[in-house]
């Protein structure tokens, strides 16, 4: 058994999981303020990447700038969605939400490749170093800069839910809408600004993911790729998201590696998570921390 294989394999595992958990962040602050599992999260990581890289490659901005640009971009994206097309669906049944996310997602990808085509591209070289040795592992520093970008935006969105004013309110919104609205809390208000930090969430895991593997409509899987660690997690949790996320990322790693070494199987990389998912939710049906249902007949 190769240890120092093995380790980078795991170190990989959490990098990516971390990634998984923003993004499936993203997933649990849309379901637990409006109920509904937004099925175009990846189109909107596909959206924003490929704007990030529209930005530096053929307007010519600094990568800083494309990348701010983006975000503000992603804030008032997510606000259109919510207030021009899903706002209208108010009071409708729950289905005919899910299905406009799922038509939003069709949308979007026959836009941007209508824009930009099909062929992958990259971003131009944004970091000197492209290894660097961690502990005697030679870890890509992409990888290393991407892990520390979701860190830092996984931290600032727990100041922000449990310090700050409009925070407070999305946390009392999620837990009961009427009761929210009674102490004065904007509910529609609560509902656009999930919208737009998920798509500014999914804008920045899209181009920390496309600094890495480049800019594909094939970025858009990334959304449902996730959604096993939110279910893993708990669809209403965002803890849960984040270790749901990183179980998730170490899982395909360790699958990648045992299959590479000893069982040359092919595709146990792919469908690992979904095995452990089965077992989990076989002994926890709402997830590692989700919220437990009581229904009285």
């Amino acid at each position: 058994m190769q240890l120092d294989l093995l380790a980078l394999f795991v170190v990989n595992g959490l990098i990516v999981g971390v990634l998984y958990g923003l993004v499936a962040m993203c997933f649990v602050l849309i379901y637990k303020a409006s109920r509904v599992v937004n099925f175009a999260q990846g189109e909107l990581l596909l959206l924003g990447a490929w704007v990030c890289w529209g930005a530096v490659v053929q307007v010519g901005l600094p990568f800083w700038a494309a990348f701010l640009l983006t975000l503000a971009f992603s804030v008032v994206l997510g606000i259109l969605i919510q207030v021009v097309v899903l706002r209208p669906l108010i009071g409708e049944p729950l289905i005919s939400m899910i299905m406009v996310t799922v038509g939003l997602s069709v949308f979007f990808q026959a836009i941007l490749k209508w824009i930009f085509g099909v062929a992958p591209q990259s971003f131009p070289p944004v970091l000197d170093a492209q290894k660097v040795n961690l502990a005697g592992l030679e870890v890509e520093v992409a990888y290393l800069a991407s892990c520390a970008v979701a860190l830092v935006a996984l931290a600032g969105f727990a100041l922000f839910f449990n310090r700050s004013k409009l925070g407070l309110a999305m946390r009392a919104t999620a837990f009961n809408q009427q009761v929210a609205a009674s102490l004065g809390v904007s509910v529609r208000q609560v509902f656009a600004m999930a919208w737009a930090i998920s798509a500014l969430v999914s804008a920045m895991a899209g181009i920390v993911i496309g600094l890495v593997n480049g800019v594909s409509a094939g970025l858009a899987a990334f959304g449902i790729k996730v959604f096993p660690a939110v279910i893993l997690g708990g669809l209403d949790s965002i803890v849960g998201a984040v270790v749901g996320g990183i179980i998730v990322g170490v899982l395909e790693n360790l699958a990648e590696y045992v299959d590479g070494q000893f069982l040359h199987w092919g595709n146990l990389y792919t469908i690992a998570p979904f095995y452990v998912l089965v077992a989990i939710l076989m002994v926890k049906p709402y997830g590692l921390f989700g919220t437990k249902d009581i229904e009285r007949l």
